[in-house]
């Protein structure tokens, strides 16, 4: 029997135990979850368009590539299905109040921050993709299914895909986020760079490989050994750290059975479990960010008190095809201080859940409070407002993200964290002057993200 299986009869003890002094959180109802593909969408989203028709209503037309594009397939680049579209207008510190009302505190801040620099510019909002049939299925089964459980911050009888496509506590939403269906297997070089005021930069680049137990539709709860997604991460450059690798494994229940990472160091030349690889230790080039703030927010939400603040209409990043256009380049996106080229940007206006997570009481993090908006149409986490101990907006964080037609799922693209005290940003995920990413293209399997083999690749 194999370690991680070993975890996982573990997990689910601990687990069953627990449940017999936590109630566990009521799913949805037959009669409820048929509104799944009637007045709302199949992921869960509001059908309708809001009142003024500036957020159209879901059509879902497409399921994978639309007409008339040319694509490539694997390891090429998505071309952008609105190429033509020209900017509504373009929201700057100048006309900000007029969309205030559409804008987060931390876009707010920006403008304040940057104000003869950063602008955004609008686009026509689109709802015109759907997912694959597999996730649509998922998201209706795990509907009447899912439990959460272990004070909210797990999940009972889901798999696939968000759990809680009606979504009823903060808590159910957060995990909407953090167990939405993915892309099986991830291949990329992606380069990371941490900008200061000055304009001096740290970079990095790494060998990324994702497989994610959870969204292979030939896996299932059972057999997935209680794992979400394996990881293996191998630095490329800069030159002092060139061979480092890390592997690991995050696992469903986050909070019940906390991610585990091992770490090769060439220096070494040995394979040491990775001590802290959660909360709100640093990652990253220059320790810029933290842990749990990859794609905004990942990991155990149990440090958090979670809440609805309620649902918003707020121009987010979308449809962010253009930032892998052949002609941008690193020095393009990075040519701006305190934030990214806003020539690169695409923003729509959209509407969103807003989760509100606050500190619990002895619990330690640098973030006091945060502030997270989900796009209701794929429950990712576009935006994200994150306060000090002083209640000071501290970093005001955005993720990028596309259509990809091959796995018909969103992805996720350049994630950027500014500091709004410091003046620093980064951007992570870069795939400038790189080969596109690979996605649902590797076979792996299970012993590829094991101790074991960290110990063969690093002595290769």
């Amino acid at each position: 029997m194999s370690r991680i299986t070993h975890t996982w009869m573990r997990t689910t003890l601990a687990v069953a135990l627990l449940g017999s002094s936590l109630a566990l959180q009521a799913k949805v109802s037959n009669e409820e979850a048929a509104r799944l593909g009637q007045d709302l969408t199949p992921m869960g989203a509001e059908k309708a368009g809001n009142a003024d028709g500036s957020i159209p209503a879901w059509t879902g037309k497409w399921r994978g590539l639309p007409p008339g594009l040319k694509f490539g397939g694997v390891g090429t680049s998505y071309p952008d299905p609105y190429a033509s579209e020209k900017p509504l207008f373009t929201i700057t510190a100048q006309n900000m109040d007029q969309y205030a009302a559409n804008l987060t505190d931390g876009q707010k801040a920006l403008f304040k921050r940057y104000p003869d620099s950063f602008k955004m510019p609008v686009y026509p909002s689109h709802r015109d993709f759907r997912v694959d049939q597999t996730t649509e299925e998922d998201i209706k089964k795990n509907a009447v299914t899912a439990e959460a459980t272990n004070d909210g911050n797990d999940t009972n009888n889901a798999f696939g895909a968000s759990p809680f496509p009606i979504p009823k506590t903060g808590n159910e939403l957060i995990l909407n986020h953090t167990m939405q269906g993915r892309a099986r297997t991830e291949e990329a070089v992606y380069q990371q760079a941490v900008i200061y005021p000055d304009n001096n930069r740290v970079m990095e680049k790494v060998d990324y490989k994702i497989f994610s137990v959870w969204s292979d539709p030939q896996k299932n709860l059972d057999s997935s050994g209680g794992i979400l997604s394996h990881f293996l991460l191998t630095t490329l450059e800069p030159v002092r750290k060139k061979g480092e690798i890390v592997v690991g494994h995050e696992f469903i229940n986050a909070t019940a059975e906390p991610r585990q990472a091992w770490q090769y160091t060439p220096g070494q030349r040995r394979v040491r479990r990775a001590p802290t690889v959660g909360y709100d230790s640093p990652s990253g080039a220059g320790g810029f960010r933290v842990y749990d703030e990859d794609r905004l927010f990942n990991g155990a939400p149990d440090r958090y008190n979670w809440s609805i603040v309620g649902k918003k209409e707020i121009y987010i990043p979308y449809n962010n095809y253009k930032i892998d256009e052949p002609d941008v380049n690193v020095e393009k996106v990075l040519s701006t201080t305190g934030h990214i080229n806003p020539d690169v940007m695409r923003y729509e206006k959209h509407r969103v859940w807003v989760v509100q997570a606050t500190l619990k009481p002895n619990a330690r993090h640098i973030y006091a409070k945060r502030v997270i908006y989900l796009d209701e149409d794929s429950w990712a986490a576009t935006l994200a407002d994150n306060y000090d101990s002083r209640g000071q907006l501290w970093r005001t964080n955005m993720q990028t993200s596309i259509y990809a037609y091959d796995i018909q799922r969103f992805h996720a693209r350049l994630g950027i964290y500014h500091d709004l005290i410091v003046g620093s940003y980064l951007v992570d995920r870069m795939l400038v002057d790189q080969k596109p990413a690979k996605l649902n293209a590797s076979n792996f399997v299970d012993d590829d993200f094991t101790a074991g083999n960290l110990r063969k690749l690093g002595t290769r």
